[in-house]
């Protein structure tokens, strides 16, 4: 893995890089992933090109690819909730299993100001990853969708 670009809001990627970071957080999600809106509403917010709290994006390359992509938003909070929500991290299919996404999200752990928390399906692979890098499961999530 070539070195790992870090974006926010004094570094921000140029129109067409982000459109390639959320397309392939939209590929490279698969089944866990979101609408491409949704997904750009959470790199507008890292990015604060909305209003918002701010956070990072993390992007990793192999060679010329790109190898993975995490996003940070932060809360605005502390304590009860942690400051920092990893929203979406996802690795090239050709390249996982090589360490790289514990390599980025250990990035952001090393980076973010605070405690960091995230969502995980609890079919999710990703899981035992999350958790070897020492991510535990305090609270089981609940929500209510209005309709």
């Amino acid at each position: 893995m070539n070195e790992i670009k870090i974006f926010n809001e004094t570094n921000r990627p140029g129109p067409e890089e982000k459109r390639e970071i959320i397309a392939f957080l939209f590929k490279h999600l698969e089944n866990f992933g979101d609408l491409k809106t949704d997904i750009e509403k959470a790199v507008n917010y890292a990015l604060k090109e909305t209003v918002s709290f701010g956070g990072f994006i993390l992007q990793a390359f192999e060679g010329d690819t790109m190898a993975c992509v995490l996003v940070v938003n932060q809360t605005g909070m502390k304590g009860y909730i942690p400051e920092n929500i990893l929203v979406y991290i996802a690795t090239h299919n050709e390249f996982r299993g090589k360490g790289i996404g514990k390599r980025m999200i250990l990035k952001a752990i090393e980076i973010a100001d605070g405690n960091m928390a995230l969502h995980v399906e609890h079919d999710n692979p990703a899981r035992s990853l999350y958790e070897k890098v020492g991510f535990t499961s305090k609270y089981l999530e609940m929500r209510y969708i209005k309709k």
